[in-house]
């Protein structure tokens, strides 16, 4: 299996706060504790919001790739050294 960009930087993103949206519309913020090159993801001290907007806490929570619409990521990994070795490809 190829590790593509996106991939290299979820695991920039370990020990990070992340925010995670599922295709059923259920959001969880927490700290990324490990990403496989899968997506399948596991958080620690989480922030669970549900579709209705109704919140909830985890310590940790384990969630699997498939599942997943998207990430946000923290502003500070726009500075990655993997986007300077982008940069210097072109």
């Amino acid at each position: 299996m190829v590790v593509t960009l996106p991939i290299k930087l979820l695991h920039e993103a370990h020990g990070h706060i992340v925010t995670i949206e599922l295709t059923n519309g259920v959001s969880y913020r927490g700290k990324l504790l490990e990403a496989e090159d899968s997506m399948n993801v596991q958080l620690q001290d989480v922030i669970v919001t549900a579709k209705d907007g109704s919140t909830k806490h985890a310590s940790q929570i384990y969630i699997r790739g498939s599942q997943i619409q998207f990430f946000s990521l923290p502003d500070i990994l726009i500075h990655s050294p993997l986007f300077e070795n982008q940069k210097t490809k072109l």
